[in-house]
């Protein structure tokens, strides 16, 4: 048969819709396992955040996560395919993302920047998708469609090793270094062998793979890989990372790896994380018609309530410095009040306007108020904004200083640890670090009862929000007296 041109451009949307808010069955199966099996009270909160938001997002057909990652495509030619196309097979995968990313039931978050050295445009459709092709035998299409979103991806590692050196103990000595930013709990890909680019690759692909890990465990003769692969989960979930960064059993949900036969005189070994948004989707197109996608069953999903009884009720509004001396690292809040958003370039561009002299944009007022580090999902219908999960505070550390000095603000909020110079800053300014889960994006965004614009607005995602929030969950990290929730956990193991 001939494989059209639409078959391939609606299934590629299509596939990209459905990951955007389906977990697949494998994940919520092993979340429910972890989060049955957690003692820890923090851990066990953030695990439920994540399951209840997979629900929500799956009923309301609503991005899981804000960051709905960059587009990952691994395809399978047949040696027999024909086509009826005008268009390149790369341009038909590109014209799939685009109609994804732009649709207007489901906008997802457009977050890939052309001109990467220099201008770092927006292209405003979140093409081009990094694609990985392949000719087999056959006459039909296999695809792999994912989603990676950046906080994960930017946890990545690599290395070559002597051929004799252990790559257990290179990966454990990494994953403490990842920190919390790839928002676990979540699996772990590693690849070994062939050359640089070859472990990086196939460290990527075997993210692609089921959630079966539990199966191996029953295993009475595994194979090495297998061995390695229950070592490797024991061990990590040993460290007591755990969901967020935030302790707990479990870290990561599977362990996986590929190999490939290598130079004699070289180990190349590349590990790459997959956050608790873990999206991607495998379809076949054989000419007949658009692809099929997978019914979900709702009823998988456990039924769970946050304990809001655990949470203590803060009026941001009225809140001082002085009150937030009580807080102590791992109380949990419900945040009601103003706050005002920023992430990377915007905290850039206010740095350039501090330092021209300028002062602070036309109706920007931090003053007494938190800053939440999110690039939300744009509205519809009713909504007031989009899914509207935190980013990695982590790379706001460079400006904690200007901010806490010039800015008046009360703290910050976001996900994962922050830098030792970080912490003293906040310590200094009497300031406070929360953080929200990554990875209940939609959830997060139901707390949000009024959203506008008030500055950049032509940067897209990176545009400042004044938020009035009701009973948003989140969790201190950094007390006013400088205690570090993920340095007691983590930092422990490997400072950062």
């Amino acid at each position: 048969m001939n494989i059209q041109q639409n078959q391939v451009i609606e299934s590629v949307a299509n596939a990209l819709q459905y990951i955007s808010y389906y977990h697949s069955s494998d994940f919520i199966q092993a979340m429910t396992n972890a989060y049955e099996k957690e003692t820890h009270k923090t851990a066990k909160n953030a695990i439920a955040q994540i399951l209840i938001n997979s629900k929500m997002a799956a009923i309301g057909q609503r991005p899981l996560c804000q960051d709905t990652g960059i587009v990952n495509v691994f395809v399978e030619v047949g040696m027999g395919v024909t086509w009826d196309a005008e268009m390149s097979l790369e341009e038909m995968i590109n014209e799939g993302v685009k109609q994804a990313f732009t649709n207007a039931d489901n906008p997802l978050r457009a977050s890939i920047v052309a001109d990467p050295l220099f201008s770092r445009t927006n292209t405003k459709d979140n093409t081009p998708a990094v694609i990985h092709m392949k000719i087999v035998k056959g006459n039909k299409l296999d695809f792999i469609v994912a989603a990676k979103g950046c906080g994960s991806e930017n946890k990545a590692k690599f290395t070559v090793l002597q051929p004799d050196d252990n790559v257990a103990d290179w990966i454990m000595k990494m994953i403490p270094t990842m920190g919390a930013g790839w928002c676990p709990p979540g699996v772990i890909g590693i690849g070994v062998g062939g050359t640089a680019e070859k472990a990086m690759l196939m460290a990527k692909e075997s993210l692609m793979q089921p959630i079966d890990i539990q199966d191996i465990v029953q295993k009475s003769n595994p194979s090495n890989i297998e061995k390695l692969r229950l070592e490797l989960m024991e061990k990590i979930n040993n460290l007591g990372i755990g969901a967020q960064g935030l302790g707990g059993l479990t870290t990561v949900l599977d362990v996986k790896i590929k190999d490939y036969p290598a130079h004699a005189a070289s180990q190349a070994v590349a590990m790459i994380p997959n956050c608790a948004a873990t999206r991607h989707l495998h379809f076949s197109i054989d000419g007949s018609g658009v692809a099929k996608l997978p019914e979900v069953d709702i009823n998988m999903y456990p039924e769970l309530e946050i304990d809001y009884s655990q949470y203590r009720q803060i009026d941001l509004n009225s809140l001082t410095k002085s009150a937030m001396n009580d807080w102590k690292v791992g109380d949990t809040l419900l945040l009601t009040g103003t706050i005002i958003t920023g992430r990377d370039a915007a905290h850039s561009r206010l740095k350039k306007m501090l330092d021209n002299g300028e002062g602070l944009p036309k109706g920007v007022d931090f003053n007494n108020k938190f800053i939440y580090y999110v690039g939300p999902v744009d509205a519809v219908g009713d909504e007031v904004i989009g899914p509207a999960g935190p980013t990695t505070a982590t790379r706001m550390d460079k400006f904690t200083d200007m901010m806490l000095e010039n800015t008046g603000i009360l703290g910050m909020i976001g996900k994962a640890e922050r830098g030792e110079a970080t912490v003293q800053s906040i310590k200094k300014h009497k300031a406070s670090y929360l953080i929200a889960v990554g990875g209940a994006a939609y959830l997060i965004s139901k707390s949000i009862k009024k959203a506008k614009k008030i500055a950049f607005e032509e940067m897209g995602m990176e545009a400042i929000y004044e938020f009035e929030v009701k009973n948003m969950p989140v969790t201190v990290a950094v007390d006013s007296q400088g205690e570090n929730i993920h340095q007691i956990l983590i930092g422990s193991i490997s400072p950062y």
